[in-house]
């Protein structure tokens, strides 16, 4: 039966006379892959449901912190519990201090960690802060790594602006991005380069240590290593936005996956449970350079929102009770994401796939993807047609070939055996 679009279509319309596109995010509007977005009401599980009734196995879990799924008991208990405390109070609250414990445990280099309420807060104050220490200006980031909206990170960033074929954005002035450095991912030598041109200027380097926002792109082999080899030589600051990461690969994130151990590391989506969170921590040496012990200023009223650190504690209390969640989502997500390229090969449709743990993409390539430039040579239309066939089939894969999909612990061997047999009807 085809999908009932009626109510999604009626909500969409009159959001676009109130909200710009009719989306609080551009990735949303569907504009990469075309066909009518769904408004979602309700998620349980791997599950989500919209406003006409079409239910969806998910892999977007709200691109990452759904890793127990929807409406997860144990989260939901807390969230309620805390909300009828209030909602919100601008003032500390002691889960504050319970959720930052927490996190501090799983990365052995925080010994401070900062709550924010958005990844963007989290990067762009991690980047101030690197400034602040070293007393330099130029910072690096890689070509296809979305590190938030903030100005100066917006040059040759992935995910939604790369979707939407915009050249960083309008209202950012180019003096505003003079002492950003923007090099290709998985590339060595322009990493040995650009220190060599800018010996002792670079305050910090910013890498997404497994990239989510150019599709998925793990590092080549011994690639953070050299990283961290060439940061600490030159007195530079690394830094791991583990925003996506965090929590998701393993407990203490892809830095525990690759043994590195950055200086700074930004975190988000998991560490709230699906409520809007961020943070940056590091060790005190650094971190103790924030206001209101030093002079690096930055501050939100709905830092440390007392539900969001409260659904965030209940969600890693949950993943640290039960480190058997991560070997079992990571043996799912392989056996979904070959069953898809087996399907492929069989269709004789050009797909290639890369996965880490239970992130994974599926682009429409013949060739491996490694960094940016090899993520723009996919086939967005044939990507458009294949997303279009797995929703009408039920399946909710993100809507843009440079955006991460991702597995939860709800997610069962029938959730997994289902998506294939619906890839094999959307690629015919």
């Amino acid at each position: 039966m085809p999908r009932k679009l009626e109510q999604s279509r009626r909500l969409q319309k009159r959001a676009e006379s109130l909200i710009p596109g009719g989306v609080n995010s551009p990735v949303r509007a569907f504009r990469a892959v075309g066909g009518d977005p769904p408004f979602i009401v309700r998620g349980k599980g791997s599950r989500l449901w919209d406003a006409d009734g079409n239910e969806y196995i998910d892999y977007i879990g709200s691109w990452g912190p759904m890793i127990l799924g929807h409406a997860f008991p144990e989260v939901v208990e807390a969230i309620t519990a805390a909300a009828a405390n209030s909602s919100s109070f601008g003032a500390s609250t002691p889960v504050e201090a319970d959720l930052a414990e927490l996190v501090i445990s799983a990365f052995p280099h925080m010994q401070k960690v900062r709550f924010v309420s958005s990844g963007t807060e989290a990067t762009m104050s991690a980047i101030r802060l690197a400034r602040a220490y070293t007393k330099r200006k130029y910072i690096i980031k890689f070509e296809g790594c979305y590190h938030g909206h903030a100005d100066a990170l917006l040059v040759k960033a992935g995910s939604g602006v790369a979707t939407l074929g915009i050249g960083g954005s309008a209202g950012v002035p180019e003096e505003f991005t003079q002492f950003t450095l923007a090099l290709p991912f998985n590339d060595r030598e322009a990493l040995e380069a650009a220190f060599q041109k800018f010996n002792h200027q670079i305050a910090c380097v910013i890498v997404e240590p497994v990239v989510g926002n150019m599709g998925c792109v793990a590092p080549a082999t011994g690639y953070l290593e050299r990283m961290r080899a060439i940061t600490k030589r030159d007195g530079t600051l690394l830094i791991f936005d583990e925003v996506m990461t965090g929590f998701r690969l393993a407990f203490g994130g892809a830095q525990e996956l690759n043994g590195i151990r950055p200086d700074l590391t930004t975190i988000g989506k998991i560490i709230g449970g699906g409520l809007p969170v961020g943070g940056y921590g590091g060790p005190s040496e650094i971190m103790d350079l924030v206001a209101p012990l030093g002079p690096m200023y930055q501050a939100g009223t709905l830092s440390g929102n007392p539900l969001a650190m409260a659904a965030g504690l209940a969600t890693l209390r949950h993943l640290k009770a039960h480190p058997e969640i991560y070997a079992r989502i990571d043996s799912l997500s392989a056996d979904l994401v070959a069953g898809v390229l087996a399907a492929a090969r069989t269709a004789g449709v050009a797909t290639t796939a890369n996965r880490v743990g239970s992130m994974f993409t599926w682009f429409s390539a013949t060739d491996a993807v490694h960094d940016w430039d090899s993520a723009s040579k996919c086939d967005t239309a044939a990507f458009g047609k294949f997303f279009r066939g797995m929703l009408d089939n039920g399946v909710y894969l993100p809507p843009a070939q440079y955006e991460a999909a991702f597995l939860s612990a709800a997610h069962t061997e029938a959730d997994v055996e289902a998506t294939i047999a619906a890839a094999k009807v959307a690629l015919r």
